[in-house]
């Protein structure tokens, strides 16, 4: 199934613990929810149960941290194995991860590490999606990442490698908004050149979050509400790619529930303008 054959389901959360049992009691109106992959391997019993039950209760997006898809190690095709049968077991609608590498020889580094866009580096992540959606028996969405530098040895934009990675492999793209807004800031470039170099139909959910200063630069903390210059890339993005399944991460300062539903609410209006005026930007 490709991504333009995926229904657009509105809009959804992150799922984090703190939220999980609130969620199911009081069924919120949302058209999915996105589990951290990690937190729902293994055969923990009430790990799995949990994972049932929201599953039984919305539709279910997989988001991972663990395909290090960059690395120059073998892919690890037990955790694939696992993604699968979770996969399958959650009728996950989109099973994604990041555009990075988090780990060589063997040792995890617990972060998202940034990839040169180079013509080679394209060729070794597009062999390694294709063995990915292979072995997952499924294609996958992979996130742009929140970039801090610019190799030297980059070949092409970031936007121009991953539309070149959807159309060799067939995967599809998680835009997050937030990671476009801060590697423009961080970068000097201009967000909106970004999307526009984005092929309109690769995009198959988008994601929204805050960011911090730090130092003069701007990092993608997710602990804080979306930003007002976000809100607006947002609008652009949804003029250029349609309606899209998009979320917000909250992923630190976590706030209670009715915080975060309004956060994401805020998108409403704005895709509510899109579906009224039925069209995409030249």
């Amino acid at each position: 199934m490709g991504a333009l054959e995926l229904p657009d389901l509105g809009l959804g959360v992150g799922l984090r613990a703190a939220h999980a049992r609130e969620i199911l009691r009081a069924r919120p109106a949302l058209g999915f929810l996105e589990l951290l992959t990690e937190n729902h391997l293994g055969e923990d019993p009430r790990r799995r149960a949990l994972t049932d039950e929201l599953a039984a209760a919305y539709p279910v997006f997989l988001h991972g941290v663990s395909l290090n898809i960059g690395s120059v190690d073998p892919l690890d095709r037990a955790y694939l194995r696992e993604v699968a049968a979770l996969a399958a077991r959650s009728h996950a609608r989109i099973v994604s991860d990041h555009l990075c590498w988090t780990g060589v020889g063997g040792e995890n580094g617990h972060d998202l590490y940034p990839l040169p866009y180079t013509e080679a580096v394209l060729r070794h992540v597009s062999e390694r999606v294709a063995i990915a959606q292979d072995l997952l028996g499924r294609w996958i969405a992979i996130e742009n990442p929140s970039t801090y530098l610019r190799f030297r040895s980059c070949a092409m934009s970031e936007p121009e490698f991953l539309a070149r990675l959807c159309e060799q492999t067939g995967c599809a793209l998680l835009l997050d908004v937030n990671n476009v807004y801060v590697g423009a800031a961080n970068g000097g470039l201009d967000p909106a050149e970004y999307l526009a170099a984005l092929p309109a139909d690769c995009v198959a959910q988008i994601h929204l979050a805050g960011h911090s200063r730090v130092r003069g630069r701007l990092i993608d903390t997710h602990a804080a509400p979306v930003a007002g210059p976000v809100w607006e890339l947002f609008a652009s993005a949804v003029q250029h790619f349609g309606l899209v399944s998009t979320m917000v991460e909250w992923d630190a300062a976590i706030p209670p529930f009715d915080a975060l539903y309004a956060e994401v609410m805020k998108a409403a209006p704005i895709r509510a303008a899109f579906a009224t005026s039925g069209r995409r930007a030249a």
